[in-house]
């Protein structure tokens, strides 16, 4: 099955603040990538993937060739949402795998990406999967195999696209340079509103899998909940930063608005990193309309650093902060990156890595469950 429904401040600031870290001209990301047409097929026509391809699309020599989806009204929205006419059409993604594209997109149910990912992986294919690795611990396992099985010259990204961000990768070099010092303490937060996808009142739980998996994102045991499906982006970031990931996890969080299906709409979880480090999840969708406030911090003795999808921030003092907007989407970045890696030969694989991030968040969701602290050994040997 593959159904689917992602300022300035003083001049000696600004000064070091550019060494550390210039941004690389746009031109000169694309390189040589734009001499290569790499065929990509959709796996998993919902809603992300399309979005994500259509980035691609607009922005990289990268070709979207084929697409695949259990509903031919997807397929149908997904060339419009693209902008693409002809594409080769399937309804069995392992027909699509058995084609000639070079990569695929997987964008599926998370609880399908195990399975997607694995027969991705046995196809010789270049990989583009969304987050999360799994909802749970043994489908992380399964990515994990199956990634440390593949072929060296395989690409496989996972669709943490801040990663590939332009300020990101700028605000990790500083980091690295040690700008700001030791890591002491991180604070991550992802409010939003709820959006359109669950309406309040709607608490009539379906009987029929088949209607619960209609409306994966509402359940925990097929989205992984808030926390795996959404919140995990800036966990990602904040073991990316740090430099590992959690021992282990304090958290709470629950249901506050009655809607259909068992997703929390509000979690916080410390986790535990080593050398004493605290990192601190927020996450809800409690907002009211429109509301967004998403962003990473993290503090040392020598100054902060503030990330976000829109910009970033260098504190060093009161009078010394500097503030840097994003020159263009982070997921154009990433599908960018990840096509000119393909055309270049240069391959790269993030399976581990990924559900590494994804464990880290399962670690939270385990944590909230039990109402105690969780150790990662705890969550790794668990059937969570």
């Amino acid at each position: 099955m593959n159904s689917s429904n992602h300022s300035t401040g003083g001049s000696v600031g600004r000064r070091t603040f550019v060494k550390a870290a210039a941004i690389v001209p746009f031109a000169a990301l694309r390189g040589t990538a734009a001499n290569s047409a790499v065929s990509i097929g959709l796996i998993g026509a919902g809603n992300r993937g399309p979005n994500v391809c259509r980035l691609l699309v607009q922005n990289t020599p990268g070709r979207i060739t084929a697409l695949c989806d259990l509903y031919d009204e997807n397929i149908e929205r997904a060339k419009k949402t693209i902008g693409i006419e002809n594409p080769d059409v399937y309804n069995d993604y392992e027909k699509l795998l058995a084609s000639d594209v070079d990569a695929v997109m997987i964008s599926t149910p998370a609880f399908l990406h195990a399975e997607h990912f694995e027969k991705a992986v046995q196809a010789g294919k270049h990989i583009y999967i969304e987050k999360p690795a799994s909802p749970d611990v043994a489908g992380c396992k399964r990515i994990m195999r199956a990634a440390d099985s593949a072929d060296r010259k395989l690409n496989i990204t996972f669709g943490f696209q801040r990663r590939y961000g332009q300020l990101y990768q700028k605000a990790k070099a500083l980091l690295d340079s040690g700008a700001i010092g030791t890591i002491r303490m991180a604070i991550i937060q992802f409010l939003k509103s709820q959006g359109t996808r669950n309406f309040p009142g709607a608490v009539d739980a379906p009987t029929k899998m088949e209607d619960k998996i209609a409306q994966w994102y509402s359940w925990r045991h097929l989205s992984g909940d808030l926390i795996v499906e959404n919140n995990i982006h800036l966990i990602d970031v904040m073991n990316w930063f740090i430099g590992e990931h959690p021992t282990k996890a304090l958290g709470t969080g629950g249901q506050t608005v009655p809607r259909l299906g068992d997703v929390r709409d509000h979690g916080t979880v410390t986790f535990d990193y080593s050398n004493k480090v605290q990192g601190t999840l927020i996450g809800a969708t409690l907002g009211p309309p429109t509301y967004r406030v998403v962003n990473e911090r993290f503090f040392g003795e020598k100054g902060g650093i503030e990330t976000a999808s829109e910009y970033w921030t260098h504190f060093r003092t009161r009078d010394d902060v500097i503030m840097e907007n994003a020159p263009r989407s982070e997921t154009i970045d990433a599908v960018d990156a990840f096509v000119k890696r393909v055309a270049e030969g240069r391959p790269e694989n993030t399976g581990v890595r990924g559900a590494e991030s994804t464990l880290t968040a399962i670690l939270g969701r385990m944590a909230m469950d039990h109402k105690r602290e969780v150790t990662w050994d705890e969550m790794w040997n668990s059937e969570g």
